[in-house]
């Protein structure tokens, strides 16, 4: 199987580029609102991509693809740190970000992007760590 980190790439430069500009504008601007926005959005994108990434590397660590599949969002992770694809640091992180999701999955108002915002720099820096790592993995099965 291919893994294409491509969109992945994309959705965490995207983020860096909203981020930088939330932090240009007046708080009470509508580009604040637009730019904060847009990084909301990338945090939901960026952490379903993790996941479906990480499944499609760890099908290489057991003998049943379907074992991967009945995995939820959290035993994926978890199951990445296990096999080195992500540090038990990381995972913890990524946990924590679905937490953020999941808790206030329904509140779309301003303390609920306030919350994401304050994440998403350390969120940045791990996205482009697995993005790393998931391309090396795919290089490794490829070549063996």
């Amino acid at each position: 199987m291919t893994i294409d980190t491509a969109f992945f790439k994309r959705c965490i430069q995207t983020l860096e580029i909203a981020h930088t500009r939330v932090r240009q504008c007046e708080e009470d601007s509508i580009e604040y609102d637009m730019y904060r926005s847009a990084c909301v959005k990338e945090f939901e994108i960026i952490l379903e991509q993790a996941g479906k990434l990480l499944r499609k590397c760890l099908v290489d660590f057991v003998h049943s693809p379907k074992a991967i599949s009945r995995l939820v969002f959290k035993e994926v992770f978890r199951m990445g740190a296990q096999h080195d694809l992500i540090s038990l640091e990381e995972a913890e992180r990524w946990l924590i970000y679905r937490d953020n999701r999941n808790n206030t999955a329904h509140d779309y108002g301003k303390k609920f992007a306030e919350q994401t915002l304050q994440l998403i720099p350390e969120f940045i820096g791990d996205a482009k760590r697995m993005e790393e790592s998931v391309r090396e993995h795919a290089k490794r099965v490829a070549d063996d």
